[in-house]
């Protein structure tokens, strides 16, 4: 695979805290395909969410350089980079609006018509199981649970070519995050969307991820396709390392 083709690609990308001193991601490699639905794995504080966030922008690498579809991250527009390249936080929220118009905003900003709008809307809520009742709703009025639902569909209303979840099933109960994650994979494989999903959640992940990334203290011990991985190891070995890691933080 080359960078061209690559949905996203990684050269010795390090980033350091505003100190420029700690180093929070150490020279990072690797390219992600289109279509591939990837799950980011690692304990609490390995680098993850900054990770997510290095991807879009919302921080800056240090040194080394990032691709998106072959041109360099840097030199996209940020508004066009985001549109493209969409991040859904763990949690979200709905900035006043209602559900029924936080679900439309993306295509607002685009001038769509309210006909082909209200159309996404009804499609997305349906597809995500966002029940009618909740249109009316704002942000005090829904479950954490219920944010990241519409939060996600907000993202994907807005057509991005790859969307990047950090945490999404959290709130989920083990039902919808079985569906969630089936219905992305569904997406990845014949839509060709480009999923990246932090999600601590490994007894979920190994029936519809096919791509693993294994993040440790800010470097990439592990880079997999999905049928190489020994996901009940891999659980065994986080939940040890988040053992380890609040003995540290205690003492």
């Amino acid at each position: 695979m080359t960078a061209s083709t690559a949905a996203l690609s990684f050269d010795q990308v390090t980033m350091r805290a505003t100190t420029g001193v700690v180093e929070i991601l150490k020279d990072l490699t690797f390219s992600i395909e289109p279509g591939e639905f990837v799950a980011l794995v690692g304990s609490s504080g390995s680098g993850k969410t900054s990770l997510l966030r290095l991807m879009n922008r919302l921080s800056e690498y240090s040194s080394g350089q990032i691709l998106v579809e072959g041109r360099a991250m840097r030199q996209l527009p940020v508004v066009n980079l985001r549109r493209k390249v969409t991040l859904v936080n763990q949690e979200s929220r709905l900035l006043g609006m209602t559900v029924q118009e936080t679900l439309g905003y993306p295509l607002r900003l685009r001038n769509r018509s309210t006909a082909d709008i209200d159309k996404q809307v009804a499609h997305w809520a349906e597809r995500l199981k966002i029940p009618k009742d909740w249109m009316s709703r704002t942000t005090v009025h829904l479950s954490l649970g219920q944010r990241q639902r519409v939060a996600i569909a907000r993202a994907l209303i807005g057509e991005p070519d790859i969307l990047l979840l950090d945490e999404p099933t959290s709130a989920q109960d083990v039902g919808y995050s079985e569906f969630l994650l089936s219905r992305l994979a569904d997406l990845a494989t014949k839509q060709k969307l480009t999923v990246v999903m932090a999600n601590h959640q490994i007894e979920l992940l190994s029936h519809h991820v096919t791509r693993l990334l294994h993040l440790e203290d800010g470097r990439l011990v592990n880079d997999a396709p999905a049928e190489a991985v020994n996901w009940a190891q891999l659980r065994e070995q986080l939940v040890l390392a988040e053992s380890e890691a609040q003995e540290a933080w205690g003492d």
